[in-house]
């Protein structure tokens, strides 16, 4: 018996054939990313999937039972994904898979649109945790909704399709920025400079801010929006482009947006492939990124009323229910960079490639602002996880005193939910461009049906 724990890297684990599954899996989360790259984004694609699959819409009070297949959409921004099991679910309670589908980006502020020296620019403020320096010069992609006066809506995606046009924020080149290099590197880009290029062919001569009004003549002409219609939308800046394969050998992908979908993909197709017998539900939750606030965020009541209403639905009382159900928070973790490694303390950190890594706790300096899963639930998942054979580690987020973070666990424990984090490891987060490896991909797929299949 080996009576040590080693890290396994499940590419070297891994035969001919889950190789070649770990692949294909991975070339269906692409295509879901590139399509859900806003928390609508990713609400629609899911709805979308699901009404393949037979899912049907659900509604407060609607009568439920067992194998009924059900989506509820929450403002458009975020979905809840339900299975109905045959086990009681008074004594079972329900297996939760939570991930949010929010990404740090660049919202327009409610009066974006302003002329400068010729140039049309749409005015920015920063949405999550971001580091401002790597936002200029790369290609952007404006996407969202406008509603219009009467209610309208109408649908903005511009510059992923390789025919768009794509938008800009500068930065200062070299050979003028001796006083930039001088500030510390969160301070030498500030956030009200993060304004994008919009436009710069004028409307008429005479006008003061030609190229403004020309701007808002081709707004107006597709979408029928007038200037105050910026107010009534919900528009940003997401960086352009598909995810990409990293590497000669194609075993990392680069994209925007892996936090957390990386997560929220996987969860899905667990629920959709699983054959368990308790009621399940997968979570695309939003607003992760600025602490849960909102209708759409995990602090709202949604989660309680839709597990009180489908509890007494089927006869059980919704307090009991929810002692016995069990979460996943299933959110990103930072995987091990050796070249920042002074952050990190390598007994106790993801690595990249090892499988979906285990926390249980995240917070910071004394676990402060966290949930901290019991043993017990540690355990339950560990049982699963072992059961099925799936490679995966354990980690925390970093060195004690360097910063710290937090996922949604903590607003479900809240409940009275047993809830452990678990997640794909991601180099460069928050960036506009991360990188996953397909491995972890995989095992975090495995690991939420075995999570969902477990007895």
């Amino acid at each position: 018996m080996d009576y040590e724990y080693t890290r396994k890297n499940y590419f070297k684990e891994a035969g001919k054939e889950e190789l070649k599954a770990m692949f294909d899996y991975a070339e269906g989360y692409k295509e879901f990313l590139f399509t859900s790259k806003t928390e609508r984004g990713a609400s629609a694609t899911a709805k979308k999937l699901c009404e393949e699959r037979g899912y049907k819409p659900y509604m407060f009070g609607d009568k439920v039972k067992a194998g009924d297949k059900l989506y509820f959409v929450n403002r458009d921004k975020n979905i809840f994904i339900i299975r109905i099991g045959t086990n009681d679910i008074a004594k079972h309670g329900f297996k939760i898979m939570a991930a949010h589908v929010d990404s740090p980006r660049l919202d327009l502020k409610p009066n974006p649109l302003y002329e400068e020296s010729g140039v049309a620019y749409f005015k920015t403020h920063y949405y999550g945790g971001i580091k401002k320096y790597q936002w200029p010069t790369i290609a952007l992609a404006l996407e969202g909704v406008v509603v219009l006066r009467g209610g309208k809506r109408v649908h903005v995606n511009v510059g992923d399709d390789e025919k768009d046009p794509v938008f800009y924020i500068t930065d200062l080149l070299p050979h003028l920025s001796q006083e930039q290099n001088e500030l510390k590197l969160g301070k030498a880009i500030s956030g009200e400079s993060l304004n994008a290029i919009v436009g710069a062919l004028p409307e008429g001569s005479e006008d003061k801010d030609a190229v403004k009004a020309a701007v808002l003549k081709l707004l107006h002409d597709k979408y029928g929006m007038t200037e105050i219609d910026f107010q009534t939308s919900e528009l940003c800046f997401v960086p352009a482009g598909k995810p990409r394969d990293v590497g000669f050998d194609r075993a990392f992908i680069s994209a925007y947006g892996h936090d957390d979908k990386v997560c929220a993909y996987p969860e899905m197709t667990a629920l959709f492939e699983g054959n368990g017998k308790d009621t399940v539900m997968a979570i695309f939750a939003d607003k992760e990124e600025t602490g849960s606030d909102g209708v759409t965020g995990m602090q709202s009541r949604v989660i309680l009323d839709l597990m009180d209403c489908i509890s007494r639905s089927l006869g059980a009382d919704p307090v009991i229910v929810r002692y016995n159900s069990k979460c996943i928070s299933a959110d990103v973790c930072a995987a091990y960079d050796p070249e920042y490694s002074s952050v990190f303390e390598k007994r106790n950190v993801s690595y990249i490639s090892c499988g979906a890594s285990v926390t249980k706790y995240h917070g910071a300096r004394g676990k402060a602002s966290t949930n901290d899963a019991s043993a017990e639930m540690v355990g339950y998942v560990r049982d699963a996880l072992e059961d099925e054979g799936v490679v995966y580690q354990t980690g925390e987020l970093g060195r004690i005193d360097i910063g710290g973070g937090g996922t949604v666990a903590k607003f479900i424990a809240n409940l009275g939910i047993d809830t452990l984090d678990m997640g794909v490891p991601v180099l460069s987060m928050h960036a506009p461009y991360e990188v996953i490896s397909k491995a972890d991909l995989y095992s975090m797929h495995r690991a939420m049906l075995a999570f969902v299949n477990k007895q």
